[in-house]
């Protein structure tokens, strides 16, 4: 990857590691389902409006919006509603990655090398001892609708890898449009009108600014950002920078929300950054000489410009 697109990756990951503490704020104000609804409504409205329409097919759309938006964040927002804290949720979802990379594998014929391989392999060996230096605090019902967001995190980051939609942001905006009435039918019908109604007439500042958050900074840009990166490479290739997310989301968790950060969790945050490393780093080999022509011999019209250099002996130039 070109080190301008590492950063956009990176800046990304930090958008979403502190979307989790906003995320926890927003559940103080907002019943998860509701929250979730209110903010695709607000990412979609009033963008839709100044966006173009979509250049890709709407079943992409709808087909993203569902597992992006109904799914993968519905079971995040009622994982985290049901106890499990921000620093860990950011920790869990990661494993959207080996998601990721089973699906490109089965349905992108997206084969890793061995180097990406290893560097996963690091980076969940990371998320195995944060989890371990986490415990039993998460619930089991939590934890579990964590990994389910996740596995639909990967089933959205392929399907967006097949849209290769030209417009990121337009694409990001028209997908958020599709979520907001499933959730908000999901919402009345499983956690009732009264709660919803109720928060919407004590909304806040803080509560507000939640819903900016998620909507505007994490969701349009950030998905902007990273639909542009995963047209631009391999599903494979881009999706395990997403486990620098806990790096961001531990230290914003630790700074605003009072969660401890270990000596264990760090050792974790250093496996999982090793592990990008060697997953998204270009690998740099030593170009070899190209074989000279033997002294004395006779030029050919094979050796005019334009002349293919490999017909002369059949054998293939050394590769860059």
């Amino acid at each position: 990857m070109r080190p301008a697109h590492i950063g956009l990756a990176v800046l990304v990951t930090a958008l979403w590691g502190v979307n989790f503490v906003v995320i926890d704020v927003g559940l103080d104000h907002f019943p998860p389902l509701l929250f979730c609804s209110l903010r695709f409504l607000v990412a979609a409205v009033p963008a839709i409006f100044l966006v173009g329409p979509p250049r890709v097919s709407w079943r992409w759309i709808l087909g993203v919006g569902l597992a992006l938006g109904v799914a993968k964040f519905g079971l995040l927002f009622i994982g985290m509603h049901e106890g499990m804290p921000a620093g860990l949720s950011s920790l869990v979802l990661q494993i959207q990655a080996v998601f990721t990379a089973l699906f490109a594998a089965v349905f992108l014929s997206e084969r890793p090398g061995r180097r990406r391989l290893l560097g996963m392999a690091v980076a969940l060996t990371g998320i195995a001892v944060a989890a371990v230096d986490e415990g039993t605090s998460g619930p089991l019902l939590g934890f579990v609708l964590v990994i389910a967001a996740a596995a639909f995190w990967g089933v959205s980051n392929v399907l967006t890898r097949k849209a290769a939609p030209p417009d990121p942001l337009s694409f990001m905006v028209w997908v958020s449009v599709v979520p907001v009435l499933p959730l908000l039918g999901l919402s009345l019908m499983f956690e009732g009108a009264d709660p919803g109604l109720h928060a919407l007439a004590a909304l806040d500042w803080a509560g507000a600014g939640a819903i900016v958050y998620v909507a505007w900074v994490s969701t349009v840009l950030g998905f902007g950002l990273w639909n542009f990166l995963l047209r631009t490479y391999d599903a494979s290739a881009v999706a395990p920078f997403s486990l620098l997310v806990p790096v961001f989301g531990m230290s914003s968790a630790a700074l605003v929300l009072g969660e401890g950060v270990s000596p264990l969790r760090w050792l974790a945050a250093a496996l999982l950054v090793g592990g990008v490393a060697l997953t998204s780093l270009p690998s740099v080999r030593p170009r070899l000489p190209l074989r000279r022509p033997r002294s004395g011999g006779d030029a050919t019209d094979d050796e005019s410009p334009g002349a293919n250099p490999d017909s002369r002996s059949g054998a293939s130039l050394a590769a860059p």
